[in-house]
């Protein structure tokens, strides 16, 4: 399999988190990549860099405000009098039609859902070309390609049009489907990573040119907690559009396996002919997240089932963090992945 990936993504190294009140190591670790790519060559992909396809494909999805935002704040912030290494939003507005503050810690607050998120002096060009990475994907399956792996780091699927969040700055999925829509393709999301694809709902709810299906952990006492559950069927347009399989905590193989069918249903039954799959390997049992418990042979057998489509997928690189499986987590996955 075609594998996508640039070196400039090992620009991102975070290193501010916040879980319970605790201010704790992120898990969103650059390490990730070595771990990663290791998982994608024993799996026998072949790695190539993406060409730049500018800032249009990305302008598409999120916001030239947002854009700005992220590419400048980080020096307009350390400017700021005893500033932090990275942006961290200590304030947030009630609601999204909120004055439009000019402060860099007004912005912040702004455009960044939470604190796991913070940006730092190469966060900017990480995204960028992890953003670049998605699309280099696209470029493999409008050539022909069955399937392709685009490593991107930092993971997308938390990003909204103009809001970061959850490690998330830019939405790869989102940017990939999009593209795919504009060469005529008629494109799937499917989200697998244990968190719900908040950010890639938001943007295509009021859509009905792009089906989005997400299967995670109930959000009712898992993040992102306010969106992810079973009513939201998207909006206007979008309505009957949006899918979203919550599912209990510990989770197993089986039981995900026979949730999965529904997903493959519906993306069925939408016609589409092209799939972004949103690949989250912190499902596993021994993930630090423990949401679920799927297995590493698991996730060969989620990988068939979603390649026994028959469809054209671009995987997407989400979650899934550092532990002694996640190498061998994403070889199961590419090595199951089995396409027709």
């Amino acid at each position: 399999m075609k594998a996508i990936f640039d070196d400039r993504q090992w620009a991102h190294d975070p290193k501010s988190f916040m879980e319970n009140g605790q201010a704790l190591p992120n898990p969103e670790q650059p390490k990730r990549i070595e771990v990663l790519s290791a998982g994608a060559k024993a799996a026998g992909c072949d790695f190539h860099a993406p060409p730049d396809h500018g800032i249009g494909p990305i302008a598409a999805i999120h916001s030239p405000e947002y854009l700005t935002f992220l590419s400048t704040i980080h020096t307009r912030w350390s400017r700021m009098k005893g500033a932090s290494d990275e942006v961290i939003p200590n304030i947030h507005p009630d609601r999204r039609t909120a004055s439009y503050p000019r402060s860099a810690a007004g912005q912040a607050g702004f455009h960044q859902a939470d604190t796991a998120c913070p940006i730092a002096a190469g966060t900017w060009e990480a995204a960028y070309w992890s953003a670049q990475t998605a699309l280099g994907g696209v470029d493999a399956i409008l050539a022909g390609a069955r399937a392709v792996y685009s490593l991107c780091r930092p993971p997308g699927h938390h990003a909204f049009g103009d809001l970061a969040g959850g490690f998330c700055f830019l939405n790869n999925a989102a940017i990939a489907a999009e593209a795919l829509l504009k060469a005529g393709r008629r494109p799937a999301i499917l989200d697998i990573d244990v968190h719900h694809g908040n950010g890639t709902q938001g943007i295509f709810y009021g859509r009905r040119d792009v089906l989005t299906v997400s299967m995670h952990a109930d959000p009712i006492r898992f993040y992102p907690f306010f969106w992810g559950h079973a009513d939201e069927r998207g909006e206007g347009e979008g309505l009957g559009y949006n899918l979203n399989l919550p599912m209990p905590r510990g989770t197993t193989d089986a039981e995900y396996l026979e949730v999965l069918k529904s997903a493959l249903g519906r993306i069925e039954m939408f016609g589409a002919d092209v799939v972004v799959v949103a690949l989250g390997l912190d499902g596993h049992e021994n993930d630090p997240f423990q949401g679920f418990k799927i297995t590493t042979p698991g996730f060969a057998r989620i990988a068939q089932a979603i390649a026994e489509m028959g469809l054209p997928s671009i995987i997407v690189q989400e979650g899934g963090y550092l532990s002694d499986d996640l190498g061998a987590n994403l070889t199961s996955f590419l090595t199951g992945y089995q396409p027709k």
